[in-house]
């Protein structure tokens, strides 16, 4: 019906199969000079992003490995930094007991010595009055034995005791 339209487009057998024969060679030319390098170039592109993603995930494990590394090592810091400021705490309220205690020591030392001392000047002072008495004893003994007193010269000879003390003392 419309091979009237058609002129001098018939198709030969022929030329079908030299159209099919250069198809199939075009094809292994590009098989062989395209394809090949086109995979090859895809592979290599897969394998450089595969490498990648493994090279990315492995710095991603590093760096967690790291932080955690670092946050462990903060850690130990921190319980290092707690337990030296315990310690100097602890030793610090050691000398503060060891310095009390010396204190204490010191000063109960210092009152029995004081203690010893008064004592000891009470002691003399006792044997000062004592030998003063008998000094005095002695002396009105012997006033008295040299001479027989009356009234009035036991008045004076006691005034005269009295006046002799008094010098001693403040001498």
């Amino acid at each position: 019906m419309f091979s009237h339209l058609v002129v001098g487009a018939s198709l030969f057998f022929g030329d079908i199969i030299f159209y099919a024969v250069c198809f199939l060679i075009l094809m292994w030319l590009i098989k062989i000079f395209a394809w090949k390098p086109i995979n090859q170039m895809m592979q290599d592109r897969a394998d450089k992003i595969s490498n990648d993603i493994d090279s990315a995930e492995k710095s991603r494990d590093e760096a967690a490995s790291l932080a955690q590394q670092r946050q462990s090592a903060l850690a130990n810091s921190r319980q290092e930094a707690t337990t030296i400021v315990d310690n100097a705490k602890k030793q610090g309220q050691q000398q503060r007991d060891g310095i009390v205690a010396q204190a204490q020591t010191d000063a109960q030392s210092l009152k029995v010595n004081a203690q010893k001392d008064i004592e000891q000047e009470r002691q003399d002072a006792l044997q000062n009055v004592r030998n003063d008495v008998a000094d005095l004893s002695i002396e009105i003994a012997s006033k008295i034995i040299q001479k027989e007193l009356s009234a009035d010269d036991q008045k004076a000879l006691i005034d005269s005791y009295i006046e002799g003390l008094g010098k001693q003392h403040e001498s």
